[in-house]
């Protein structure tokens, strides 16, 4: 029997690792998505999308589906997807391994701020001027909604839903964005402080760079912890050794 990889993720890394997995004969490869896009781009191998019912329905999944390994590529605050994974894993037996792109590092002339959640860069947003660029998904806006005195401007890939600060301009779009573009969309909207996730990767890092050289601070929300007793890989090629796989 083929051996049945399972890969839990759309991120630009679980794309990658589902080509390179289906590029091995032999290999089935199966990539869970979770629904949130409306329109993902395309996967080798085969998709399904949707929960599966917390850590208890992920395994019994595993169980029946006779999946030989588990590849978490979710997105590095997938905090709730991720300790499933890691639950389901054991129960079922299954060898797990987590693939996380590295996070972002400050430079000497950043003006980052680090905080631990949204939340927290909420709290700290009445230090800075009243125009935010809010790039830290659509998912967490509530975090921000009672921020009256303050102008949003909030980019996110589908369109978000309320609760959202009230005065809140929505930008539609998916990258990778250039320095050059990040830099005129700061002056254009008069920008005086950007608000982000350490989501890592080189896709939405032009922001930083364009922040940096119009001088602007930066409030960085830090990624939560890896379960107990999980380590990381940051790359595909990690990910196929610990499979015991190589590139092709």
């Amino acid at each position: 029997m083929s051996p049945h990889v399972l890969i839990l993720g759309g991120t630009t890394e679980a794309r990658e690792l589902a080509a390179a997995l289906t590029a091995h004969p032999g290999v089935r490869v199966t990539t869970s998505l979770a629904g949130r896009v409306t329109r993902p781009g395309a996967l080798a191998g085969e998709v399904r999308v949707g929960g599966f019912g917390g850590a208890e329905g992920l395994a019994d999944w595993l169980r029946e589906q006779h999946v030989d390994a588990l590849v978490d590529a979710t997105h590095p605050f997938a905090e709730s997807i991720t300790a499933n994974a890691a639950q389901a894993a054991s129960a079922a037996g299954v060898p797990a391994v987590v693939l996380r792109r590295p996070g972002w590092q400050p430079g000497p002339e950043d003006r980052w701020h680090l905080v631990s959640s949204l939340a927290a860069a909420a709290d700290l947003l009445p230090r800075f001027g009243p125009r935010v660029f809010l790039t830290t998904g659509r998912m967490g806006l509530s975090a921000f909604a009672h921020l009256t005195g303050r102008h949003f401007v909030v980019r996110s890939v589908e369109p978000p839903e309320p609760p959202m600060p009230p005065h809140t301009e929505v930008l539609l779009a998916r990258g990778p964005f250039t320095v050059d573009d990040e830099t005129a969309l700061l002056r254009e909207y008069l920008v005086d402080v950007l608000v982000t996730k350490d989501s890592g990767g080189a896709a939405t890092a032009a922001k930083l760079t364009a922040a940096r050289g119009l001088g602007l601070p930066v409030v960085v929300v830090r990624r939560p912890p890896l379960p107990e007793g999980v380590t990381a890989v940051p790359d595909v090629q990690q990910a196929l050794a610990r499979l015991g796989l190589s590139p092709t």
